[in-house]
Parts: C-alpha cells; structure tokens; sequence
C-alpha cells in the first residue's frame, strides 16, 4: 500500500490533472481526440503520432476487457440461480478446485474455439449482451448515453458494495483457525511490510495499477475534458474522480476481498493469486462459507458489472471522438465503424481462450507497457513542451482550488524521472521474454520450459493493424483540421470568445 499511495500522489493525480488540463485546452481549440490534442499541446507532429496511443490502448484493451465485463454478468446469473457448483461441506482444496475448475471451463482457457464447442454456450450469450449494451450507450452519446447511465449505475454500485461491506466486517472469525478473522485481514491489508520496500518490481505493480484504475495514460480523461468549457472546475474535477476511484477500489473493493478471503482461507488465499484468481477462484469459495452466500455472490459480481460497464463504455467513446474528427463523419457513421472493429477485436479474444494467452499478450503489451509511455510522453509535452507555469495557469482557469505549486516540481521532474526508470526497468525485465514468447519458436521461460505460442504473435500483429490503421486516419485528420483553418500545432492561443462547442457529447 505505500507504493501504490505513493504512486497515487506522485503520479496518478498530478498526471491527472495535467490530462484534465490538456483536454479542455485542446477542446477550446476545437479538438476531442488524443491525437489533435497532444499534437496541439506538443506543438508539432511528433506528439500528434504519440497521441495515437491515446486511441490504441482504450480500444485493444476494450477487446478484452468486454469479455472480461461479461464474466462478471455472467457470475452474477449463476449465482442468482443456485451458485457455480462450490460444495460448502467439500474440504477447502476441493472448493478452490471447483471454484477454478468452473472459471476456466467457463472462460475457455482449455483451448481455442472452446467457448463455441457445441453444447458450451456459457459466457457467449453474456458477451453478446455485453456488447450490445455498450454499443448501444456509447452511440446514445455521453449525455444521454454514458453519462446518464453512470447517474443512476454509479450510486447503485456504492449501495452494494456498502451492503456486501457490512456483510464481510461483521463476519464471525473462522471456527477452525479463531486467528483467521476480520481484524486479522485489514491488519493483513493494513499492516505495512517494510521489507517489501526493496523490491523494484512493488513499485512497478503499484504504478501499474494506479495508471489502470484511475485511467491515466489511457486517452480517456483527455477525451473527456475536452468537452469542458473554458472555467469548467478541472481541478476540482481530476482530484474528485481520483478520489472517489479510491474509496471504491481501495475502501470497498479492498477491504471485502481480503478480509473475506483471509478469514475463511488464510494468508494463502490472498498471496499470489492475482486479480483474478482472488476474484474467480477465490471469493467464490468466501462465498460458500458464508450465509446467504449465493445472493451475496450475486451482489457482488453486479457490482463488478457495474464497475465495469462504467469502464468499458469510457474506452470506446475516445475512439468515437477519434473517427468523428478525423473522417469528418456523423455519430452513427462512427459508431458503425467502432463497432465493427470493436466486434471483430473482441472475437479475436473469444476464439483465442486457451490459456489466456490471446488477450493476456494484448493486456500485457498494450494495457501494461503502453500505459506507462503514453504517460511519460503526456507529461513530458505538459511540463517541457506546454510548460509548466503555463498548465497550471490554464488548470486554474476556473477552479475553486489551487494545485500545490510543488507539483510543478512534481511534474516538470519527478514524474517524467519516475515514468522514464519505471520503463527502463520494466522493458529490461520483461520485453525481451515477452517478445521471445510471441516469435521465438522454442522459447524458453524463466523456469526452464518452452513458453513459445504464435498466438502472441498473432495478437501482436493485431495490434500492429490497428495501429498503422489509426496512423492513417491521423494523416487524413490532419490534412482535414489544416484545411478547416485549426491550429494543428498550438502556434496561437485559443479564441477566448468562443467555449468548446461539446460537439459530438
């Protein structure tokens, strides 16, 4: 926890702020999408082509992440309807067994094509749902779709999690082990291990996770803002999103998974399971101990829905915005295209299961790695090419609180350095076998095994489809924004007599 708090003051809210400024300067000069606006805020086209990220992540990762939304609607169904076969009176291995078993044959990580074997059906229905869901928000627009769904799904979810937080603090300890109980877990959660300090890799994971859960990095908020008006509160409204992120991540997600988990299966329920073996292997044993279990299940993967719904429609609208700009198109033009590619990419994922491999290449190369460059070059056109002093007088325009003025420091040199070592790093201990995975055939993992498999290759691939697909529409934006008269390059400040029109909204 004290890297990723760390993480959360240093990075994820000054870059926050500094993507809110930048999407509302870039709004004000006529531009929505990450591109046009770094190219603006970058002044030239070097961080226009960066800016391209910016488009990249929120759609690769929404391939994946959609399947990964119908997971949890899909859970919450079963458990609505009698749970997903955990004996409660089976010995605790047994239950975990079951509880993985399911995961995996539900998911399709037997082997590619399992999910469209005859007779599985399964999370297919759920994804078909899923999609349709988002497709039809996102193309309602963000104030009568996104942003009208959120009023109403966001105070849900709280009330939820709320409920099923009760729940798991007023649990009695664990009959078996009395040691195993809630104070025990939050100590667990709480109780800081210094010793872990010294482990490069902590820091990674926390900055990681904070760029993931606070989307930044991701092409999002810079999308977002920009459809604010000139002394529309960004600082106000950057700190507000990060910490109601954190009160839902860390006060309600946090403290009902591991107290729950440590109480009924100890320190070895929690350590190295990962997001998801703690959310699909291990809650759903919690779930069986419990009273009640199956509609606390329930509750909780229709918060998780929600959550995630919430998230997924987010990544789709940047990509919007991005194909309205640059072809010039209507918003049902964009959305037939964005849906198409947004279906096709998500079938990609549903085909290629086996072994989570298919869309674990796109998690890792585009919703890890890429986070962190988009972030470093947004930082570096905010603090060195924007400049400092200027962002945050343009972050105050309207604000009814001031940015401490360390986080010009902040953000001129700590997280640029922190950004730049975090890559280094990651790219030195990672890449190489990521890359040797995907195309060395008899690659071999640190354990000594052949990890080779094409299927990493072939999503790489994907990715480098899309990528030189969004290069081109860039060029054809370009050659039309020069040709409407708009500053490409930032060369002239915005005309203060006319606010963001909100197009596209």
């Amino acid at each position: 926890m004290i890297p990723y708090f760390c993480a959360l003051l240093l990075l994820g809210i000054p870059i926050g702020w500094a993507e809110w400024t930048m999407g509302r300067y870039g709004g004000r000069k006529g531009f929505h999408s990450a591109p046009a606006i770094m190219g603006v805020v970058g002044k030239g086209s070097f961080f226009r082509y960066v800016g391209v990220i910016g488009v990249l992540i929120p759609l690769c990762v929404y391939f994946y992440y959609v399947f990964i939304e119908s997971w949890c609607l899909g859970y919450f169904f079963k458990y609505l309807t009698g749970g997903i076969g955990v004996d409660p009176n089976a010995p605790m291995n047994t239950q975990a067994t079951q509880a993985s078993s399911f995961w995996q044959s539900f998911t399709g990580q037997g082997k590619d094509g399992e999910l469209f074997s005859a007779g599985h059906g399964g999370v297919l229905v759920f994804w078909l749902l899923t999609m349709a869901l988002n497709i039809w928000f996102v193309f309602r627009g963000l104030s009568k779709g996104i942003e009208t769904f959120c009023k109403w799904a966001m105070p849900a979810m709280a009330v939820i999690a709320l409920g099923v937080l009760i729940r798991v603090l007023t649990l009695p300890a664990n009959e078996l082990h009395p040691d195993q109980n809630v104070g025990t877990g939050l100590a667990y959660m709480w109780n800081p291990d210094f010793s872990k300090l010294g482990d490069s890799k902590t820091w990674l994971a926390a900055a990681g996770q904070i760029f993931f859960s606070l989307s930044v990095g991701f092409g999002v908020i810079i999308n977002y803002a920009s459809y604010m008006k000139r002394r529309d509160d960004v600082v106000q409204s950057g700190l507000t999103a990060s910490a109601t992120n954190e009160l839902f991540e860390v006060g309600f997600g946090g403290m009902i998974t591991i107290p729950a988990a440590f109480i009924f299966m100890g320190a070895t329920g929690i350590i190295g399971q990962g997001t998801f073996g703690l959310g699909f292997n291990t809650l759903p044993v919690v779930f069986a101990q419990m009273p009640g279990g199956n509609l606390i299940g329930a509750l909780w993967f229709f918060m998780l829905f929600l959550a995630a719904i919430t998230s997924s429609l987010s990544m789709l609208q940047p990509t919007m915005a991005f194909i309205q700009e640059a072809l010039g198109c209507s918003r049902q033009r964009a959305t037939a295209i964005v849906a198409s590619v947004a279906v096709a990419g998500s079938g990609y994922c549903l085909w290629f299961t086996g072994g989570t491999v298919g869309w674990g290449t796109i998690d890792d190369w585009v919703g890890t790695f890429l986070i962190v460059v988009l972030a470093f070059f947004q930082v570096v056109a905010f603090g060195w090419c924007f400049g400092v002093k200027r962002g945050l007088d343009e972050a105050h325009e309207g604000a009814q609180m001031r940015i401490p003025a360390f986080m010009g420091f902040v953000l001129k040199f700590v997280a640029p350095a922190y950004l730049l070592t975090s890559i280094v790093l990651f790219a030195k201990d990672n890449l190489g076998a990521w890359w040797g995975k995907a195309f060395v055939p008899g690659h071999r993992g640190a354990n000594g095994q052949v990890d080779y498999n094409p299927v990493g290759g072939y999503s790489l691939i994907l990715v480098a489809v899309v990528t030189v697909g969004l290069i081109l529409l860039t060029r054809i934006g370009v050659k039309r924004w020069k040709a409407a008269g708009l500053d490409v390059d930032g060369e002239r400040p915005p005309d203060e007599t006319e606010p963001a029109t909100g197009a596209g909204r």
